[in-house]
């Protein structure tokens, strides 16, 4: 397109974009474009008749046509905003989610501030987790742990870009990654979930994120199990341990709490009314 403003750009963009089942045509547009500009939204409205260079123009144009092919848009800009952080975030990690933010704000209520506590995020991924907490809580010491090193490389990456120096990070799979003989005050997971033949793994981003990061099991609850089942050799006394789940899970993961002895167990929901988070005491 010759002589194409922002206006211009941001239009055509939009009519593209709208094939996407739930797309957000403007926002994608506008978010691409000023990643494309290195220019923040508030730039395209007080410029829209300013004219793109062809590059600018190339480039915008190969960042719709890989999210019309479905590709997130956090992959395509390799970022992700987590509790006003910025994060880095990669095909190795999963996408960030604002739902999840109720388990990071969960957590900061048992912390009081200035409080040296030990706490862990088992399978941090982009490590979105850890990074709000530790952010929030300079006194605490964090172990950041997953089985995929790639993962960890991002997770270290934004710990580092983020000044977060209370964060360590540990290789491998949920409490068998974190150092013995060491209680936490707090173990902490945003793990898989979905059941393997879920019709949602194939809608959306998730074909798009790591598998292994999303399903878990015939029901779902593989790995939640096996969490729940090793952490109280790993928690202090009175320590607590927080999961995210489906939202039609709530009452089989709070049976488990139950059953491996934790006390004071209970499932809270998220914005939007669904069972999101259980959590119990030892």
């Amino acid at each position: 397109m010759s002589h194409c403003t922002i206006q211009d750009a941001l239009q055509e963009a939009q009519q593209q974009l709208a094939v996407l089942p739930e797309a957000r045509p403007r926002l994608e547009a506008e978010i691409l474009l000023g990643f494309t500009l290195e220019k923040p939204s508030s730039h395209l409205y007080a410029w829209p008749e300013r004219p793109l260079e062809a590059d600018q123009w190339g480039h915008f144009s190969d960042l719709v046509k890989r999210r019309i092919k479905g590709e997130p848009i956090a992959y395509i800009t390799g970022q992700r905003e987590f509790w006003s952080l910025d994060l880095r975030v990669t095909p190795e990690t999963l996408i960030p989610r604002p739902e999840t933010e109720l388990l990071a704000e969960l957590a900061l209520e048992l912390i009081p501030p200035g409080r040296a506590f030990n706490i862990a995020d088992l399978g941090t991924g982009s490590g979105a987790i850890a990074a709000a907490i530790a952010s929030e809580r300079p006194d605490c010491t964090l172990f950041a742990t997953d089985l995929s090193e790639a993962a960890l490389q991002v997770a270290r990456g934004n710990f580092k870009h983020l000044d977060l120096a209370n964060i360590q990070t540990r290789s491998g799979s949920w409490c068998d990654a974190l150092p013995q003989n060491q209680p936490f005050d707090l173990i902490i997971s945003n793990p898989p979930y979905i059941p393997d033949s879920d019709p949602h793994l194939a809608q959306g981003d998730l074909p798009w994120e790591p598998r292994e990061a999303l399903a878990s099991g015939r029901d779902g609850l593989d790995d939640i199990r096996r969490i729940i089942r090793q952490t109280p050799n790993h928690l202090s006394a009175d320590g607590w341990l927080l999961l995210e789940h489906g939202y039609n899970q709530g009452s089989k993961v709070h049976a488990l709490f139950k059953t491996h002895g934790f006390k004071q167990v209970s499932t809270q929901q998220d914005l939007t009314g669904q069972d999101r988070i259980t959590m119990g005491q030892l």
